[in-house]
């Protein structure tokens, strides 16, 4: 070999051995990214943690992460009803922008793309998802690297396994959520995978019940559940007419769970009992991640889909303006801040809008990549920076109508809520620090008229921006 094929040959291997180089070092750069791991509870409200105060629920798990992450304490959804919330979870956006107002309609392949899970894929993320997807009748099962849903949009509490034994869907989960981490290689590249619980919905239909775990069955029997205020006659009679039609349906769960002091306190502790059930998964989770040395670098992120009511104003179910249908929990660890900076507890509005642009940010996605469609906030800038999130917020539910369920748009903020029932032309105005319960409506009290107008202003606004 002549002089100059040596040269040649050691200028090819100084380049292989470059690109190899820069190959490893763009792979270790994928290394760093955190994995994240999104947990969805199915009509979960905001007081059902021991975190958020309530002193008979055991959510010891859930518990231990807002008390090492952060606890948002007044997180809210923009529309409280299961589809609709999951898919506004998914896309950043307001009902009025996805159109997506029913269980019946799926996404749009276009839409579909700005979802959080195909953008972080598009990034080099592998993707999982398992429980209830919720969205639609036909759900994108191709599009994740792993997948673990049935077709239903509303699943059964009950699987059964190859061996014709009864399975529990939580059991289940938590059993899909170890075949996804083993399955797992985090050598190559990090990972998201949203996992979504039935758990605490009841099972539908008529009447609908609660299949809780064997496990669970006798908690909270010898707990006697605090009976809330606004469960009294007098908050069901406060309502408008249009609420008290024969064929409402969250009068007609009401009946089923909360008529009777008996079944009342059965129904609050089944909910609960669901939920611990959840909660024992998240246990088993975070131990698994230890034992394979993901928790240093592994983001859990916990939401409800909605809110619920127990009983209050008469009701069963979400579907309405008041606090207990759209307040959730909503808590976001990351281990790679808890070291520095601990736990706590922030007060600012976050909303179900905002879990896919802050999910984007954690995965270390620039706001220039970020959608523009997403009309959610990155809840990191609150969270490093306190930066404010936003005063108010439109909500919105228009799924069935009057008389199953009426109509209703709000404007909402920490001390004031607006409700408008366009079918009915009737609206609310409740004050919040005068009255938490929302009884005692303000909309003709002369001494809040500047008020309402402003809100009324902001009803206009939001409502239009959530429509851009």
């Amino acid at each position: 070999m002549n002089p100059r094929d040596i040269l040649k040959f050691l200028l090819f291997v100084l380049v292989l051995l470059s690109g190899i180089s820069r190959a490893n070092h763009r792979r270790n750069e994928v290394d760093k990214r955190p994995n994240i791991i999104f947990l969805l509870t199915d009509d979960h409200r905001w007081d059902a943690l021991g975190s958020m105060g309530n002193p008979v629920i055991r959510t010891p798990n859930l518990d231990e992460l807002a008390q090492r992450g952060y606890l948002f304490r007044n997180a809210y959804v923009t529309t409280s009803i299961c589809a609709v919330s999951r898919a506004s979870i998914l896309t950043g956006q307001h009902m009025a922008k996805h159109s997506i107002d029913d269980f019946g309609t799926d996404f749009s392949p276009e839409a579909f793309k700005i979802t959080y899970p195909m953008v972080l894929k598009r990034n080099g993320y592998r993707v999982g998802f398992i429980g209830k997807f919720g969205v639609g009748e036909n759900p994108p099962a191709e599009q994740f690297d792993f997948w673990s849903c049935t077709e239903k949009g509303q699943p059964p509490y009950i699987f059964y396994d190859g061996n014709g034994k009864p399975v529990h869907h939580t059991d289940s989960i938590g059993r899909d959520i170890v075949k996804f981490l083993v399955s797992q290689d985090t050598s190559t590249q990090p990972f998201c995978l949203s996992v979504s619980f039935k758990a605490p919905h009841e099972l539908d239909g008529r009447p609908p019940e609660y299949v809780v775990q064997e496990e669970f069955a006798n908690w909270y029997n010898s707990t006697t559940v605090p009976v809330p205020e606004s469960t009294k006659p007098a908050y069901w009679d406060s309502l408008p007419p249009f609420f008290k039609a024969p064929e409402s349906i969250a009068r007609y769960r009401w009946q089923t769970f909360f008529s009777s002091p008996e079944t009342y306190q059965e129904s609050v502790k089944d909910y609960y009992r669901l939920i611990s059930g959840v909660d024992a998964e998240v246990g088993k989770l975070m131990v698994h991640l230890q034992n394979h040395g993901l928790d240093d670098n592994t983001i859990i992120i916990f939401m409800g889909d909605n809110g619920f009511y127990l009983g209050e104003h008469g009701l069963e179910g979400k579907w309405f303006a008041h606090e207990e249908s759209i307040r959730v929990p909503l808590i976001i660890y990351d281990p790679r801040k808890s070291a520095v900076d601990p736990g706590r507890a922030v007060d600012q509005i976050a909303l179900n809008i905002d879990i896919a642009p802050t999910i984007l940010s954690l995965a270390g996605i620039g706001h220039d990549s970020i959608p523009t469609d997403m009309q959610g906030v990155d809840l990191t800038e609150s969270i490093n920076h306190g930066i404010p999130t936003r005063e108010r917020f439109y909500y919105e539910h228009r799924f069935y109508g009057s008389p199953h369920i009426p109509v209703s748009e709000a404007v909402v903020s920490l001390d004031y809520k607006y409700i408008w029932y366009p079918e009915h032309q009737y609206e609310e105005f409740f004050d919040l620090t005068e009255n938490r319960w929302e009884v005692h409506n303000q909309a003709t009290n002369e001494a809040y008229a500047d008020l309402i107008a402003a809100f009324q202003r902001s009803f206009a606004d939001l409502k239009a921006q959530a429509r851009e």
